[in-house]
């Protein structure tokens, strides 16, 4: 009865309650590692082995172009693919190249949750034979741990892994998905559309591995790269010789019948849309259509040696295509968005917004202000309705603009107001501008009144443009249809 409800009996021992013979634990990990016939087999293996003497959440991180890819792991419900190259234990320890032993991970800054239970965490460097770092293995416990013989065994075995992942040639180069997963990152933050372009064209080259790509977006080709292949140098003369017919061919083709390769296949000519290619030398071409066909284009990626893109170079290819469009897309409609934003619907004139900021930079003594206002108005909004009134406005915005001077700046402040905002050497001048404004009006069968005023020394923009209304209603006073100058 007793032995039956376990009274008496020893517990369970525990991984704490264990010595660890750290000698076989070593022996254990690395017996089978002269066999893995990868770098990855490698990290699973030294991974696994480790896991079969300790609780710890293990893994092996490595370095993959500029960021820690997680290789193997083991123990984390959850593990980080990628940290940046700098970025927690695991980055500071493969920037050093120090070892760190962290007994209490919550006074560590740098410590990144993997677990919530967890407690300590011993990272050591992967080191080639040269002793430059290039990953880490790290190990992390949940539970009261003797880091120190762990330190010495973790870089035994981490010592021993980078002298086989250097025999095997490594750490795993960046896959081509991964590569485009980086590129699309920088996509999505280019500025500008040439640089979204750009940015594609060099996606393409290195995703594709081949020598030469170019994006074609609404008739324009993106920029040239510091330093052009011969090749590209040699396609862009022969398209600048076609002319932007042959372009749109090229474009058209693509949107019509879908993304194109080139087999490498000898005395099969090319069709005729692709012979200013042909020309520069271009053997090898995958063709992929980018964006609608009304708006897109085509991203061409060349090269002069004949080789045979495989179907997968052309998948990655319409995804980058699609990425690319994506940014340009999207700059555009934040570009509409900023124009709205600062401009009347109405009359397309500038507002309130950029009238702000042109008349805080304004220069006392030469820039003039010229406050506006439609005569009657008001009667005909009455009379004939807001439509007429619209139509008023558009018909008056365009006489003005028609009469300002190249570099002067018209803007809509409010239902019938206007402001023009001028440099000129002296008042008189200022006075002239209105006056042609006027007769601008009375051209369209309108008539306004306008006020006008200069900037005085520490004067503040708002007080410049209150002169400017003074002005302009007490041409108001006098009969409408006029002109006056504040006084300086």
């Amino acid at each position: 009865m007793i032995e039956r409800f376990g009274v008496g009996r020893a517990p369970s021992p525990t991984w704490n309650d264990v010595r660890v013979d750290h000698q076989r634990v070593i022996r254990d990990v690395t017996v089978r590692l002269p066999m893995a016939s990868s770098t990855p087999e490698a990290c699973r293996w030294t991974v696994t082995g480790l896991s079969r003497h300790t609780p710890a959440t293990i893994s092996v991180l490595l370095a993959v172009h500029d960021r820690l890819r997680c290789v193997a792991a083991t123990g984390a419900w959850q593990v980080f693919a990628t940290v940046p190259a700098r970025t927690g234990i695991v980055g500071r320890v493969y920037a050093t190249g120090v070892p760190a032993v962290v007994p209490d991970v919550t006074v560590d800054p740098d410590y990144l949750p993997v677990r919530p239970d967890v407690t300590a965490e011993l990272c050591v460097p992967v080191l080639d034979p040269t002793g430059r770092a290039i990953g880490v293995l790290d190990l992390q416990w949940s539970e009261p741990t003797d880091l120190e013989p762990w330190r010495e065994t973790a870089q035994r075995l981490a010592d021993g892994l980078g002298a086989r992942i250097t025999a095997l040639g490594g750490p795993p180069a960046e896959s081509r998905s991964e590569k485009l997963l980086r590129h699309a990152a920088a996509l999505s933050s280019a500025p500008t559309e040439g640089e979204v372009m750009g940015a594609a064209a060099r996606a393409a080259r290195e995703v594709s591995t081949l020598s030469t790509a170019l994006l074609l977006i609404g008739g324009q080709l993106g920029p040239s790269p510091a330093t052009p292949s011969d090749l590209e140098t040699r396609i862009r003369a022969e398209l600048a010789a076609a002319g932007p017919a042959a372009l749109d061919r090229m474009v058209v083709r693509a949107h019509r019948y879908g993304a194109g390769y080139t087999l490498g296949e000898t005395g099969h000519p090319p069709t005729e849309d692709y012979r200013p290619l042909t020309r520069a030398g271009v053997r090898t071409l995958v063709a992929v259509p980018v964006g609608p066909t009304d708006a897109g284009g085509v991203l061409l990626v060349a090269d002069e040696r004949a080789l045979r893109p495989d179907p997968t170079t052309v998948s990655l290819m319409e995804l980058l295509a699609g990425q690319a469009w994506t940014s340009v897309d999207r700059l555009r409609t934040l570009a509409r968005l900023r124009e709205q934003a600062s401009s009347d619907p109405l009359t397309g004139l500038r507002h309130t917004g950029p009238f702000g900021q042109r008349i805080a930079a304004a220069t006392p003594g030469r820039t003039a202000l010229l406050a506006i206002d439609v005569d009657g108005f008001k009667t005909v909004n009455d009379t004939y309705g807001h439509q007429a009134g619209d139509r008023v406005l558009v018909g008056l915005a365009r006489a003005l603009e028609g009469a300002l001077r190249h570099g002067d700046e018209l803007y809509r402040i409010g239902g019938d107001e206007f402001v023009a905002v001028i440099e000129v050497s002296r008042p008189e001048e200022a006075v002239r501008i209105a006056e042609r404004l006027t007769e601008a009006a009375r051209r369209i069968g309108r008539t306004i009144s306008v006020g006008v005023a200069l900037p005085r020394p520490g004067e503040t923009p708002d007080r410049t443009l209150k002169r400017a209304d003074q002005a302009l209603y007490a041409v108001k006073r006098q009969g409408r249809d006029g002109v006056l100058l504040s006084a300086a």
